[in-house]
């Protein structure tokens, strides 16, 4: 079969080429767009990451193609209904950074709840004063945790080691876990109040866009922590940045948010001639803001990247491709 690889990494090449030897590959580093389209358009199969956006124009520029594998876990990039009218299947690689994105989450929330980041800036500023470095301990804290999957689970699994209470909150309660790991399922609402630690492990939607609102921030503890390694869009980041100034919440740790793309091409739009939108632009200054308050941890869309779970990523991809070409596949998301 004819397969295209969009926004590709040198290393993955030859681990790709090995395991698929049967198959006719193409490479390209760059993201999957109208620019490029002509470089899959025999493609039978075409594997991207999350900045392709997939939508009716380029699935029209594709007449072969049969199928689509992401190798990420979301796939808000990729229009499921235009997939679905083209008949063509969609899979995800789930699970491979389960314990990777929820080990990063604590690592932000380690990192607030002991102020290593100010310790750390003072530090490489030769300034060694312990004052306003006081931190707290998690020990007996309550943890909130949104979303109860595997990543949700695997948070759940560590702050129990952190000996915390925790709450959960998920549209598909799982009592039996709740049971066998000993934690609450609550309202949002509940969850929100009476939360040290608000930790989010949810897919995006249009009907969780912005589940972090204004009126969410007013509701929590003043000194208590948000916590985003799943979607930037689930958190009103204009909201948080007045949250944070008027002391509502006492800190955020996030790996994503708004116009994190914009973020990653900076250098390129500054150099662009192009009309850009100024919403977007509005958005990009927003977010540099946020990053640089004292109040935030900003990792750049990183929870997921160790080792091992980049490896697993390349391991389930050609999974899928290699059940796709037998009849057989696997990891098909629900369009």
């Amino acid at each position: 079969m004819k397969i295209t690889f969009f926004e590709i990494q040198g290393w993955e090449t030859p681990l790709l080429k090995n395991a698929l030897k049967n198959h006719s590959l193409k490479f390209i580093k760059e993201p999957l767009s109208i620019k490029n389209i002509k470089e899959a358009e025999n493609s039978e199969i075409i594997s991207i990451f999350i900045y392709s956006q997939i939508n009716e124009a380029i699935l029209a520029k594709l007449p072969k193609l049969r199928y689509i594998t992401t190798r990420s876990m979301g796939f808000d990039h990729i229009n499921s209904e235009a997939c679905k009218k083209a008949n063509i299947l969609v899979s995800n690689t789930p699970h491979y950074g389960d314990n990777s994105v929820a080990e990063h989450a604590f690592g932000l929330i380690l990192s607030l709840s002991r102020n290593i980041h100010k310790a750390y800036v003072r530090n490489i500023n030769e300034n060694h004063e312990i004052e306003g470095l006081k931190g707290f301990d998690l020990k007996g804290k309550t943890i909130g945790v949104i979303g109860t999957g595997r990543i949700g689970n695997n948070v759940i699994e560590i702050a129990k080691g952190f000996k915390m209470n925790i709450l959960a909150n998920d549209h598909h309660p799982n009592k039996l876990l709740a049971k066998k790991l000993g934690f609450e399922y609550v309202s949002l609402a509940k969850l929100f109040k009476e939360s040290d630690i608000v930790t989010l492990h949810v897919p995006y939607s249009k009907e969780n866009h912005h589940l972090i609102s204004k009126k969410v921030l007013k509701s929590m503890k003043p000194h208590a922590l948000l916590i985003n390694t799943a979607r930037g869009q689930l958190v009103d980041t204009l909201a948080l940045m007045s949250a944070l100034k008027k002391g509502e919440i006492g800190g955020a740790g996030i790996d994503v948010i708004e116009g994190e793309e914009l973020i990653k091409e900076e250098k390129e739009l500054l150099h662009s001639h192009k009309k850009i939108n100024t919403q977007k632009m509005h958005q990009l200054a927003l977010d540099h803001k946020i990053i640089k308050n004292e109040k935030v941890v900003f990792t750049p869309h990183i929870a997921f990247y160790s080792e091992e779970a980049v490896q697993r990523i390349i391991e389930v991809t050609i999974e899928n491709i290699l059940s796709f070409s037998k009849n057989n596949p696997i990891n098909v998301v629900k369009l």
